[in-house]
């Protein structure tokens, strides 16, 4: 349930090498392979953070300019993704201190209508839908473990750099988010669907 629209592991991280090395020796037509590449997985991290998708689509060209203008500060440390995914997260979480996206609190999500599938449980869709509003009402350090990890399906080591923070931190809010979760919506009978285990 969790593990959707992430990162594309298949891309090759040559291509990306290439393509860097290309823009840093004058040839800026290189970085369209990059934007083609990212674009749709960007695009996707900035909705999961803003749920707007018209503002979704500028965060993610923000942050490809920003990209583009720093490339040379990729040290090539860690994948050309994991940096990229670094950089527009912290640049959308910037973004969203600016101008918060609206929210609702998790007392005031609204109860489940009767969507109840034919076994007494609730219809995969809805279901999504209350953990995904669910999730979106978590204070925001918690929100965005939750969406990098289960939505977004970076590692703990990733999403521990996107975030700033040492990877114990992250574990400590990833696990926080989840039981606030899970409190919250097994009140109403909805079960997370979070995976127990934390890397």
């Amino acid at each position: 349930m969790w593990k959707h629209g992430g990162a594309r592991r298949g891309v090759s991280a040559a291509e990306d090498q290439a393509d860097v090395e290309n823009v840093l020796a004058g040839d800026d037509s290189a970085f369209d392979g990059i934007v083609r590449r990212w674009q749709g997985p960007i695009v996707n991290l900035a909705y999961r953070f803003c749920r707007d998708r018209a503002r979704a689509e500028d965060m993610a060209q923000d942050a490809f300019l920003r990209a583009y203008r720093a490339l040379a500060s990729w040290r090539r440390e860690a994948a050309f993704s994991t940096w990229l995914f670094a950089l527009a997260t912290n640049l959308f979480r910037t973004d969203l201190r600016r101008i918060p996206a609206g929210t609702i609190p998790l007392e005031e999500l609204p109860e489940l209508q009767d969507t109840h599938a034919a076994d007494g449980g609730l219809e995969d869709e809805d279901r999504d839908r209350v953990v995904r509003n669910a999730v979106y009402a978590l204070p925001t350090k918690y929100r965005e473990a939750i969406l990098l990890f289960y939505f977004h399906e970076m590692d703990v080591p990733a999403a521990a750099r996107s975030l700033g923070v040492p990877e114990g931190t992250f574990k400590a809010r990833l696990f926080r988010g989840r039981e606030i979760l899970r409190g919250k919506l097994e009140r109403r009978g909805v079960s997370a669907g979070l995976q127990e285990e934390i890397p």
